[in-house]
């Protein structure tokens, strides 16, 4: 099922023995478009400090409550590594925080999370904030990254919503959500908001369609032309998005679904 990533910003996370904060943003990877981590807001707790908690540590959400649990105590939560969100998380970030929890390299491997296509995939064998050390693989996985220019490809939700999407032939609108798969968090649509070019019309145009990211002009290009976007079936957020509703946007479009690959 797809969620509308906007609807889970301040969510409660749920550590085994309470509370630890709610989520105020998402790292999301720019390259295989896959949230990486929730940004949470520890609130009071921690005097509003706000930490970095990955996928691998969730349980099953409660999405009545509005509440993500976690597989970590507050403790181990409060000693994790500090990090700037405002400022880009490099890989040796990452390093850094997954080492501390004990958690697998998601990098360097045929899916999106390590060898498979969820979170749950990749802790096998592994039971989070565990001591053992990295496989012989991942410790050249790593090594490879520090090799790197340190960049991990991560990206903030809050910083590209609003990014201009631009058309082969022109401007459409602006960034408004996302949509995420709730199993294995790979980001399948844009949610684009056409109100300041065609009357408040929403469309959604899948991650793996845009063609080029300027970020520093803040613009997203994609391979379709203005008449075929305005003639795209429209988006209803209050109405939950389901296969055959995607596959009357691919096939408008001519193109086939991402649920024929691999990706989840």
């Amino acid at each position: 099922m797809l969620r509308n990533i906007k609807d889970l910003k301040g969510y409660a996370i749920q550590a085994t023995d309470g509370a630890v904060g709610h989520v105020s943003d998402f790292f999301f990877d720019d390259e295989t478009w896959v949230v990486r981590y929730l940004v949470v807001d520890t609130g009071n707790w921690l005097m509003h400090r706000k930490v970095l908690i990955s996928p691998l540590a969730f349980g099953q959400p409660n999405w009545t409550d509005k509440e993500l649990p976690i597989s970590l105590t507050k403790e181990q939560v409060k000693n994790s590594p500090d990090i700037d969100t405002e400022m880009p998380v490099s890989r040796q970030h990452e390093i850094r925080h997954l080492s501390y929890y004990g958690y697998p390299y998601y990098w360097g491997e045929g899916g999106i999370w390590g060898e498979g296509t969820t979170p749950g995939m990749m802790m096998t064998g592994y039971g989070g904030f565990v001591t053992t050390s990295h496989t012989e693989n991942e410790e050249a996985q790593r090594e490879e990254a520090l090799r790197q220019d340190g960049h991990s490809h991560l990206r903030s939700y809050n910083a590209v919503m609003d990014y201009h999407i631009q058309a082969t032939d022109g401007g459409i609108g602006h960034i408004q959500s996302l949509l995420v798969d709730q199993d294995t968090w790979a980001i399948h649509y844009f949610v684009v908001e056409t109100s300041n070019w065609w009357l408040g019309h929403q469309v959604l145009i899948p991650a793996e369609w845009i063609d080029d990211i300027n970020w520093a002009e803040s613009i997203i290009s994609v391979d379709l032309t203005r008449q075929a976007v305005k003639d795209a079936p429209p988006y209803d957020a209050e109405i939950e998005l389901d296969r055959d509703q995607e596959s009357e946007i691919h096939e408008h479009y001519g193109r086939i679904g991402y649920w024929a690959g691999d990706r989840g």
